[in-house]
């Protein structure tokens, strides 16, 4: 299947209402700080305002985005991307105590062996212990190396501690669209993000280390592409079936 035809497929996959998404709390795995606000920010202010908090798990310290900055080495980017998630999903309703920091390394978390089986088995437990009923992974077709290691992560929770999952597309909407993909037509949902939209916008914006303007010293330092933010801060958010 091409890339475009995928994402005119996602564009058209059916609405669905919170609870046919998600029935109790979601468990929602975000590779990096931002992909929380990007892929799933009108998710967690509808189920803020439903009372059912989901529970965010930042997987990545979040320190690779500018390697070559003096003034920001990576123990003072680690504090701040902390600092701006918190920022982000407190504009979505979400308060800090139901956000979850596992400091794996940015652009090098496992994807399998004894680390990557420890992070599973924490999820798990943090899954049980919040009663959360959904996982929610980054999509298998994301181009990241953090993110399909994240998805494995889902996949592992769904596999072996069958917790439902649902995957969330960031970068894959960026996939040129004649780029044939192993994929069939999708399964799956969206959920009308309207009335959260303005607020998904906001939480965004506080990822501001990755908008390029606050870190100035290193040319080379990630930024948030502009064709990014017009695909996923939208009137809809689209989830996946494995």
């Amino acid at each position: 299947m091409k890339a475009g035809s995928l994402h005119a497929a996602w564009r058209n996959l059916p609405l669905a209402p919170l609870p046919d998404i998600v029935p109790g709390t979601a468990l929602i795995l975000a590779p990096h700080a931002d992909d929380e606000s990007l892929g799933c920010g009108g998710l967690i202010a509808a189920c803020c305002q439903a009372g059912r908090p989901p529970v965010v798990v930042i997987v990545t310290d979040g320190a690779a985005s500018h390697p070559h900055s003096r003034q920001w080495p990576a123990t003072r980017l680690r504090q701040q991307r902390r600092q701006e998630v918190l920022h982000a999903v407190a504009c979505l309703g979400l308060g800090p105590e139901r956000v979850v920091f596992l400091n794996q390394p940015d652009a090098a978390t496992a994807h399998e062996g004894p680390v990557f089986d420890r992070i599973v088995q924490e999820l798990a437990s943090l899954a049980v212990r919040h009663g959360c009923t959904t996982v929610f992974a980054p999509s298998r077709l994301d181009p990241h190396c953090d993110h399909e290691a994240v998805w494995k992560m889902g996949l592992a929770l769904h596999r072996c501690h069958a917790l439902p999952l649902l995957t969330y597309p960031v970068w894959g909407w960026l996939v040129a669209a004649e780029t044939d993909l192993d994929h069939g037509p999708p399964v799956g949902m969206r959920l009308d993000i309207t009335p959260y939209r303005a607020l998904k916008a906001r939480a965004v914006s506080a990822h501001e280390s990755q908008y390029g303007g606050l870190i100035t010293d290193d040319p080379t330092g990630f930024s948030l592409p502009a064709s990014l933010l017009a695909a996923l801060v939208t009137d809809f958010e689209v989830f996946l079936a494995p």
